[in-house]
């Protein structure tokens, strides 16, 4: 073979390594620790053993959670990781990734998948789940006839309301035939349906021991139960699938016998309440109907012949009455309806309408000799109000300014150019007082 084509020990691991961690994918390995070391640096070296083989294990100190430090030599476990080699040694091993006790914990995450499984499918709405009997006449207790539950159960029914009878469906409550017995107890009592409500319990336990209850067969038998199931399976920290799909879970057996059947004292006391009740009901309704006997006697008289005679009787002296007070009324009204017209005949009489005319005439020439007064008081003040502005663009006011009129003796027109004389003629110049006569010695043209 060519020494070219061979590999390192480095690569060889390497690769195998690689193929490992590949080829398979992260899974969960059941085993009972030993060799267990916990050096300084956090991290737990373990080998994980049965019957026949053992695997090294590695978990190192960033992937732990919890107290990891509880687990020993001995302990068995379920651990979760992928598969590697060490490179350096060539060793396999598992590189751990979570770690949680063997038996506990595989029973608990099948009943969280039960568990999720069932709520999707709607066994755990409330919606679907029927109401208890106030009073049911017959109890059902599907349990173990010789365990401690149905004893706490019979103790609990007998204190609070004996008079109840209760019927018991035996079955285990423990081991691999008990869902089957249970299921059975269950079918048994809906056929023959004589109970009203059905206690489906036991005693406490450890989860291996209450696993009974965790079946899907038994769910689905107490969901299609036509008869109301109470769980009352273990002590109230304990909690099975039967207590999910149940139509009402107990805490405790004893606490199931409790929620069935009310106290038989309070019941005593509210039929007690309800006979008081039911005399006040029936005193009522005697007083009613005796209310209601007086109404048709009085309804009898009334309708008897005399009594129509006196109603008729009292009805023509009311009448009677009625017709006086309106032929008053009527007799009021014409007359003053006729008062009314007397005066209106007054108004129209010509005496009237010629001293009402007298009374405006007066009034007119009063409001004549108003009105002519305003409108000469009106002209005189105008006519100054003219003067004055007459006054003030006449000539003669030009002339008060001290200017003088120019005028042609031979025309008697105003000259109005120097150019219209010459000199030697004679001119007439008014002033605002007198007036001068001028021969023209020189003229002097300014066009």
């Amino acid at each position: 073979m060519p020494a070219e084509a061979a590999i390192t020990v480095s690569q060889l691991n390497r690769r195998a390594k690689n193929l490992l961690e590949r080829g398979m994918e992260r899974l969960w390995v059941e085993g009972e620790i030993s060799n267990l070391s916990r050096p300084a640096s956090g991290h737990i070296y373990f080998s994980l053993k049965d019957d026949t083989a053992q695997v090294g294990a590695a978990w190192f100190r960033q992937r732990q959670r919890g107290p990891a430090v509880r687990y020993k030599n001995g302990d068995r476990v379920l651990a979760f990781g992928r598969v590697s080699i060490y490179e350096a040694r060539g060793n396999y091993q598992l590189i751990v990734e979570q770690m949680e006790p063997a038996g506990e914990g595989v029973l608990k995450r099948r009943f969280e998948a039960l568990k999720k499984k069932l709520l999707s499918e709607g066994l755990f709405a409330e919606d679907r789940k029927q109401a208890l009997p106030t009073l049911p006449t017959r109890i059902g207790v599907v349990t173990s006839p010789s365990g401690a539950a149905i004893r706490d159960i019979l103790s609990v029914l007998a204190r609070r309301f004996p008079a109840v009878p209760v019927v018991i469906y035996p079955a285990a409550v423990q081991g691999d035939a008990a869902p089957a017995e249970l299921i059975e107890a269950l079918a048994t009592a809906a056929r023959r349906d004589e109970c009203d409500v059905l206690i489906l319990g036991r005693g406490g336990g450890s989860l291996e021991d209450l696993w009974a209850f965790n079946d899907e067969h038994l769910a689905r038998a107490i969901a299609d139960c036509p008869i109301p199931v109470v769980s009352a399976i273990g002590h109230e920290v304990d909690f099975t699938i039967a207590d999910f799909v149940a139509d009402v879970r107990a805490p405790t057996p004893s606490g199931a016998a409790e929620i069935v059947v009310p106290s038989q004292h309070e019941w005593q006391h509210r039929v007690a309440a309800l006979a008081v009740r039911i005399g006040r009901i029936g005193q009522r309704a005697v007083e009613d109907r005796g209310q209601q006997l007086d109404w048709l006697g009085r309804r009898l008289l009334a309708g008897s012949p005399a009594a129509t005679l006196r109603r008729q009787r009292n009805s023509l002296r009311e009448n009677r009455g009625r017709l006086g007070a309106a032929m008053r009324q009527q007799l009021m009204s014409t007359d003053i309806a006729l008062q009314h017209l007397r005066g209106e005949l007054m108004q129209l009489s010509p005496a009237m309408s010629v001293q009402r005319a007298v009374g405006q005439l007066a009034g007119l020439r009063q409001r004549l000799a108003v009105e002519i007064r305003s409108l000469l008081a009106n002209a005189d003040h105008r006519a100054a109000l003219l003067g004055r502005a007459l006054h003030s663009v006449s000539p003669l006011a030009t002339l008060d300014r001290g200017y003088a009129i120019v005028v042609d003796p031979r025309t008697d027109k105003a000259l109005l150019r120097a150019s219209d004389v010459k000199a030697g003629d004679d001119i007439r110049a008014r002033l605002s007082q007198g007036t001068l006569v001028a021969t023209v010695r020189k003229v002097i043209d300014d066009a």
